[in-house]
């Protein structure tokens, strides 16, 4: 998986005054969780644009001005309801030898019969839950439609896995080419004019 290095101080008064005043200067409080203790930083807004603003998902290396980097990925984020601003962010520290959770997107490819024939795409979950060690987090979930014909279901048990498990039951969908309603005035009116001819051979 990619990884984004966001260069930040860590915070000795984590205070609601020095909050405000960090927020007040164009910096995100953050604090990373998973090590013998949690770890208070702050880092420049502008920092997180590609990690947060964006479908990819990523881990992240928090590089401390003290020389101290860590390996983390995003666990939660608070946005301010008035100006829509990060607020806070919370992440999570990676360790080589432990499996972590951790959401990422679907890639849809191949093209669908049932598309093809005329049906449409719904896509039901853009993102799925994963769990693999850091090492083997895969960038996205490839979801293979090819073979989907109209009114199929596309099931996670039908996607590839190397390396890293989906943690959704069996029966959930990810994708399913729906009949449109084209496609399906076109089947009505073939079966009229079916019923129709078959009426005057009669």
């Amino acid at each position: 998986m990619k990884s984004i290095t966001i260069k930040a101080q860590e915070r000795e008064s984590v205070g609601k005054k020095a909050t405000k005043a960090l927020r007040d200067a164009g910096m995100v409080p953050c604090v990373v969780y998973g090590g013998a203790q949690p770890v208070h930083f702050a880092a420049d807004e502008r920092a997180f644009k590609n990690l947060v603003y964006t479908p990819n998902a990523h881990t992240v290396v928090i590089d401390l001005e003290n020389g101290t980097k860590m390996d983390a990925i995003l666990q939660d984020i608070q946005f301010d309801p008035v100006s829509d601003k990060i607020n806070h962010i919370d992440f999570f520290q990676l360790k080589d030898d432990k499996e972590i959770v951790m959401e990422v997107p679907v890639k849809i490819v191949g093209n669908s019969k049932g598309i093809m024939a005329g049906g449409t795409l719904r896509l039901n979950l853009r993102r799925l839950k994963v769990k693999a060690l850091p090492k083997n987090l895969p960038d996205f979930v490839e979801a293979d439609i090819t073979d989907l014909e109209m009114g199929n279901k596309l099931y996670v048990t039908k996607l590839p896995t190397n390396n890293f498990k989906l943690m959704h039951p069996d029966n959930t969908v990810v994708c399913q080419v729906k009949i449109s309603r084209a496609a399906m005035k076109a089947a009505q009116e073939a079966a009229k004019a079916e019923k129709g001819a078959k009426g005057k051979k009669k």
